[in-house]
């Protein structure tokens, strides 16, 4: 389980109706291809050791005998295994017959875990054979003694990450599952051992109870129903499969099937998930937990990562979230216009994507409050850096969507500003480049006072994560709309926005997309783009990545190393992505008192850095330890 994923299978085996040979042979061979596909994990469906279909043949005392017997087997057949084997079966004890899930491990029976709701209703006679189990004792099979309970955790000690809790079908459909009670006893892997007959629009809806149960307890969820060899006197039953994490279904499987549901779980993500969300029921009684060790060992993945974890992979889904992102950075710029009463909007305009991307907001916001847009004024200042290119963008970007243009060159304010200071104009360092990004905030803040209006901020959330912005420069405005954008979804807005934009904005709009990423605070290398951000800090949609993962989740260096190499095998290199994850790294803890005085901005999505939002962090935070464990990464 290293790095926190643990590989778990759901099995349909194909059985036959009261057979528990037969049955077990089967159960025994899935479970043997489990292990050998790295799984940790298998369970089988509701009384899959007997057949759940059969119905008056549970007070056979034949049937209860080889039941018990087949479990055995399948302990004794699986016992070589470093996998825990959860099988359904029926268990008399005293009195009562119990539904009940068995867990095998090295040979022996761990616990025994018995069905607490047993359903009478529709198609389901249960209560004419099964009762309620207990909260937990022990009952003796095979001549041992074993725990027996529905409230019972089975704790890894090797992996303090892997605990598993079980429920039985019905379990999960009533008001007050106890796979709740189990979540907030610390059990972090669900199982359900299910018959789910199938009927029409059942499997929709089953789904969706899986997805939700695994988000309402954060935690893996895994189904496992029955399906061929079940009688189909009544009812049929397809086999449908689920393994869920966290509202994500990770893997399902094709209905009216048999064999094997893998997915890789990530326990660790689970931790961090429910130590951030204060309002996950941790409970402190005490619990039945039945420990058991197991070697940790790593996984190849089957689990995929993408590239690009901020941007939605289907094309509609993309669409639709751009329209929502849109909508909120506008509401938001909205809001406030109406509650400071304000005049205008006041935009810097480079011809860049993130200006572009503000400006495309204050129109938004303006149509939401049936403004003239030529209350949004577009500054375009262009200086020693800026290209024909980017200012004709400019240029042509104020006039399509309405606004306000100002063109103010900065060149003569900023030689003023070099000679007051003792500036030399030839000497091209950080002092060079911050007194042409300061000269435009002030122009900024000077013309928004003239209008009555706001100055909106452009820069977006990679930009702040680095520190890639100028201290009271571009990194200061009165309402920042972009401060929780990616710079790779920066450009899927654009490029939504595009979309159905007339020809003329389109046409500029495609150009600005194409335009290579740059602050322009350099002199244009024969009249081209000399200073390219992605060559001095590294590409963007790396950075986004390690962002991602770090915040969203709090990976280690070591752990986000493996997913991105995972995820850009074709396109980095491991020492590629190690060079620039130490950047990353040294960048996010030394600029962090940039991010201390942000202005206000929306949120807009689970990432993001407002010290008055989600993420509060001391500016003198030491990199120290995630510095070394990034140098040791081995490439």
């Amino acid at each position: 389980m290293k790095d926190g994923f643990l590989r778990i299978a759901a099995a349909t085996p194909s059985i036959r109706v009261a057979d528990c040979l037969y049955n077990a042979e089967r159960i025994a061979e899935l479970a043997v291809k489990a292990a050998h596909s790295g799984a940790s994990l298998v369970v089988f469906p509701e009384l899959s050791i007997t057949a759940y279909t059969c119905g008056d043949l549970f007070l056979q005392i034949r049937l209860l005998e080889s039941a018990q017997a087949a479990v055995l087997q399948v302990a004794q057949k699986t016992a070589g295994l470093d996998m825990l084997v959860v099988v359904g079966f029926p268990l008399a004890d005293g009195g009562a017959l119990y539904n009940c899930a068995a867990v095998l491990y090295h040979g022996g029976v761990l616990g025994i875990v018995p069905k607490q709701n047993i359903p009478n209703y529709s198609e389901f006679y249960e209560t004419r054979h099964f009762t309620p189990g207990p909260a937990f004792k022990t009952v003796m099979l095979g001549g041992s003694e074993v725990p027996f309970g529905y409230d019972m955790i089975f704790a890894c000690e090797d992996m303090p990450g892997f605990r598993l809790g079980i429920e039985l079908c019905e379990d999960l459909w009533v008001t007050s599952p106890p796979s709740g009670r189990l979540a907030s006893l610390g059990a972090t892997v669900l199982a359900n051992l299910s018959a789910s007959d199938e009927i029409i629009g059942k499997a929709y809806f089953r789904k969706l109870l899986v997805q939700a149960q695994s988000a309402h307890l954060i935690a893996a969820y895994l189904y496992s129903d029955a399906g061929e060899g079940e009688s189909s006197t009544d009812m049929i039953f397809a086999g449908h499969n689920l393994i869920c994490e966290n509202g994500t279904v990770l893997a399902e499987s094709q209905r009216f099937g048999t064999g094997l549901t893998f997915a890789d779980v990530d326990l660790q993500r689970l931790a961090y998930e429910r130590r951030r969300t204060s309002t996950f029921t941790v409970s402190h009684e005490q619990t039945n937990t039945v420990w058991f060790t197991m070697p940790v060992r790593e996984l190849e993945l089957r689990r995929t990562f993408s590239p690009f974890p901020f941007v939605p992979a289907g094309e509609g889904e993309l669409s639709a979230r751009c329209k929502e992102i849109l909508t909120l950075q506008a509401t938001g710029l909205a809001t406030r216009l109406r509650h400071t009463s304000a005049k205008t909007v006041v935009v810097g305009l480079s011809g860049g994507l993130d200006s572009t991307l503000a400006l495309i907001v204050a129109a938004h916001a303006f149509d939401i409050l049936s403004l003239d847009p030529k209350g949004i004024v577009a500054v375009t200042m262009p200086c020693f850096g800026t290209t024909e290119r980017t200012r004709g963008n400019a240029l042509a970007l104020a006039h399509a969507y309405g606004a306000c243009l100002r063109e103010i060159p900065i060149d003569n304010a900023v030689r003023q500003h070099f000679s007051d200071i003792g500036q030399d104009e030839d000497t091209h360092d950080v002092t060079y480049e911050n007194a042409q990004a300061r000269e435009r905030t002030q122009v900024l803040m000077d013309i928004a006072n003239q209008t009555g209006g706001l100055v909106i901020g452009t820069g977006d959330l990679s930009e702040l994560a680095l520190g890639w912005a100028t201290y009271n420069g571009d990194h200061m405005s009165m309402y920042a709309v972009n401060a929780s954008i990616p710079k790779t979804l920066v450009r899927h807005l654009v490029s939504y926005e595009a979309k159905s934009a007339q020809e003329k904005t389109k046409a500029v709009l495609s150009d600005i997309l194409d335009t290579p990423v740059s602050p322009e605070l350099l002199p244009p290398a024969g009249g081209d783009i000399s200073q390219r951000t992605e060559e001095i800090i590294g590409p963007y949609e790396l950075h986004d990545f390690f962002l991602y993962y770090m915040l969203r989740f709090g990976f280690s260096p070591q752990k986000i190393f493996r997913l991105a190499h995972l995820a850009f095998k074709d396109s980095y290199t491991p020492r590629e992505i190690k060079k620039w994850l130490i950047v990353f790294i040294k960048r996010f803890f030394s600029q962090q008192f940039k991010r201390s005085c942000l202005p206000d901005g929306p949120k807009v999505g689970s990432v993001t850095l407002s010290p008055r939002g989600d993420f509060r962090m001391p500016s003198d935070a030491q990199a120290g330890e995630w510095l070394a464990e990034a140098q040791r990464i081995k490439e």
